[in-house]
């Protein structure tokens, strides 16, 4: 298997891989989303990586929508989903990412998936935090919002540590934002 930066070399201009001290983070292609919704199979030849049986375990069609907006405007990748590839292990452990490229008043909203084998290790700080350098540095962003159920102690955790600021409280959901 080639390692992962031969695989998706990085291009300076884009920024469009990013690399922390235990991850590879890599904007998931149109191909590999269409890849997912119909064969999760094709989604480990595409990326040279171990696929566990459960990521997306709930069916592909997760990523209908995501394949759509890239079909749509092809801009918009690293404004969808990231793909989080444990390095050592060169193994998918999780996807992050934001729901499009910014409104119009400047804002997107970030979330996060660690599969269960690889929670509460620091991997979803570490590759959010790596996204949220990313989106910081990029024009037209004002602000990142993120929600989190009051019960989710860890989630919390991760998005207090990102310095993103509580603002709103719903039945079951927090409402939280960074101001860049």
């Amino acid at each position: 298997m080639p390692p992962i930066d031969k695989m998706f070399p990085l291009n300076p201009a884009s920024k469009l891989h990013l690399k922390t001290l235990r991850l590879d983070l890599i904007p998931c292609s149109l191909s590999v989303a269409q890849a997912a919704i119909s064969d999760k199979s094709q989604v480990e030849k595409l990326l040279g990586v171990q696929v566990p049986d459960d990521w997306h375990t709930c069916e592909g069609q997760d990523f209908l929508p995501y394949a759509q907006m890239l079909i749509n405007d092809p801009s918009q990748l690293g404004w969808g989903v990231w793909l989080m590839i444990h390095t050592a292990e060169q193994t998918l452990i999780g996807d992050l990412g934001f729901g499009g490229k910014p409104h119009q008043e400047g804002s997107v909203e970030i979330g996060y998936e660690v599969l269960p084998k690889y929670r509460n290790l620091g991997y979803a700080f570490e590759g959010a935090k790596a996204l949220v350098d990313w989106a910081s540095n990029q024009p037209n962003l004002k602000r990142i919002v993120a929600y989190s159920p009051h019960d989710n102690a860890a989630s919390i955790r991760i998005l207090e540590k990102l310095g993103m600021q509580q603002i709103e409280k719903y039945k079951n959901f927090f409402k939280w934002e960074l101001k860049i």
